[in-house]
This record gives structure tokens, sequence and C-alpha cells, in this order.
């Protein structure tokens, strides 16, 4: 409540004149980033095992769709209960892609697992990379170098 008594809305942050959020990414520390790496384990596994199920099922059912124009008959069925367990997987590997941006990371590759940590490093915005199978965070590079720029902490 204001000095009058009135509601007043809570400040969350500079916005555009249409309300979009323009809060500065969170920078970490390797330390804080270190710190999400059980986590972040356990997400990108996460996504790729769904990605690998997912690229099995659109070849299955684009395997379908080839055998159905040669012969003119789709396994309705079949494809049916592929299909929705592919519209699962997409939501799924949706989610778990909004858990490691809600983190503050950035996912760069499922099959490689990489995740960038925008960081502060000499004064600029850079990123801290990490690879799924990495035991720490031991790389950095520039926000536009990707994973061929990586130079060692």
């Amino acid at each position: 409540r204001g000095v009058d008594g009135r509601e007043r809305a809570s400040y969350t942050g500079p916005t555009t004149e249409h309300g979009e959020d323009l809060t500065l990414p969170r920078l970490f520390t390797v330390q804080e980033a270190e710190a999400l790496l059980p986590e972040l384990t356990e997400i990108v596994q996460g996504l790729q095992e769904r990605s690998r199920e997912l690229q099995a099922i659109r070849r299955e059912l684009a395997a379908a769709a080839r055998r159905a124009s040669g012969n003119g008959h789709l396994e309705k069925g079949a494809s049916e209960g592929s299909r929705r367990r592919a519209e699962e997987l997409v939501a799924e590997i949706n989610r778990l892609h909004a858990r490691i941006l809600a983190l503050g990371c950035e996912l760069k590759g499922i099959e490689e697992g990489l995740i960038d940590f925008p960081a502060e490093r000499d004064g600029r915005t850079v990123y801290l990379c990490w690879r799924l199978g990495e035991p720490g965070i031991a790389w950095w590079h520039e926000l536009d170098a990707g994973f061929a720029g990586r130079q060692p902490l």
C-alpha cells in the first residue's frame, strides 16, 4: 500500500510500452552454474531420451506414409497412436526446455547436451559453456562464437 493507503502494483522490472519484460539476463558465476549441473544433467538426459523417441516415431510415420502411397492403405490405428505419442513428446520436450530457460540458462543442442550460462568476463557478457558429461564448468566463449570458439577458463 502506498502512503495514501491505496493498493499499489508491485514493480516487476523495466518493460516496453507494450509490457514486454526488458530485464537483463541473469549472469552466473562458475560456482552458481556448477550448482545447477545435477538438475541440468537430469533435464538434458530427459530431453535426449524424448528426442530420440520422437525421431523414431517420425521415421515410423514417414515409413507408413510411404507404404500408404504405394498401396493406398494407411495403417490408421497405429498411425493415430504414434501421432498422439509424438504430440505428447513435443509437449514434454517443450516443458523441459522451459525448465532450462527458467533457470536462466540457454539450451544450445539437445543431441550434444550443450548448455550456455550468461556470465561476466572482463566487464562484458560472455557464455560459460557446459556439455553433458563434463564434470564441471571449464569453458567459456563469446556470445557470437558458439561451441567451436570455446576457451578454457
